[in-house]
């Protein structure tokens, strides 16, 4: 039986589930800072990475563990209703829960818990536990004559986003683009398109919003709670 244990943690604003991007890669601002555990903070383990700019991560879906799994899933890209192979999805509902994203390394930086990954386009959920790290190597890993399958029958879109200038001054300055960007990606399921409230916890606070027409409007914006 193979033994995996974690190497690292990411730290991201995502605090649940909810409002976390579809894939890595959609919210390009989207930061993450990757800590090794004490064990693993050898910087020889790192020696070079910095000569690529993309990094796969093989991490634990950590919060999507159950005791037996599902042949067929119901993807949120497809209404919620379909079931399909679990294999031909990315459900983290899986016989292993192992997942699998492409982020860009951004810088490695020295800190007081030994050197840490800056990366983007992160879509995971803050705390997960990173199994793998494997460079991105563009001419085995870029396939021009790849099909998506179902995936290639919905049309990408990017909301409008309405926010009051005193409600995003609340939102650190550096962080305000995140939001936006994540939002504009329409955090809702696919099968939700009606105009309920909706909250999504981003850092340290909660965003309320509703999506009318295609235009996503904030109502509120306060500190998180736990």
């Amino acid at each position: 039986m193979l033994n995996i244990t974690p190497i690292a943690h990411i730290k991201t604003d995502f605090k649940e589930k909810f409002g976390i991007p579809r894939q890595s890669g959609r919210v390009k601002s989207a930061l993450g800072k990757i800590v090794f555990l004490p064990e693993y903070r050898n910087p020889e383990a790192l020696r070079r990475l910095e000569e690529f700019n993309y990094l796969w991560l093989i991490f634990d879906f950590s919060e999507s563990h159950k005791p037996n799994w599902s042949a067929t899933v119901r993807p949120p890209r497809l209404g919620g209703n379909e079931r399909v192979g679990v294999f031909a999805t990315r459900s983290p509902y899986r016989p292993n829960p192992l997942g699998l994203s492409s982020v860009k390394l951004e810088r490695i930086e020295d800190t007081s818990e030994g050197k840490v990954l800056i990366v983007s386009g992160v879509d995971l959920l803050d705390g997960t536990p990173i199994l793998d790290i494997k460079p991105y190597i563009p001419s085995y890993d870029c396939h021009t004559d790849a099909i998506g399958g179902f995936s290639e029958n919905f049309t990408d879109y990017k909301l409008k986003v309405e926010i009051a200038p005193d409600l995003l001054q609340i939102i650190p300055k550096n962080k305000q683009a995140v939001l936006l960007e994540c939002l504009a990606d329409d955090p809702r399921p696919a099968y939700q398109n009606d105009e309920r409230l909706y909250g999504m916890t981003f850092g340290e606070f909660n965003v309320s919003f509703t999506v009318k027409d295609m235009t996503l409007k904030v109502t509120e914006i306060k500190k998180y709670e736990n």
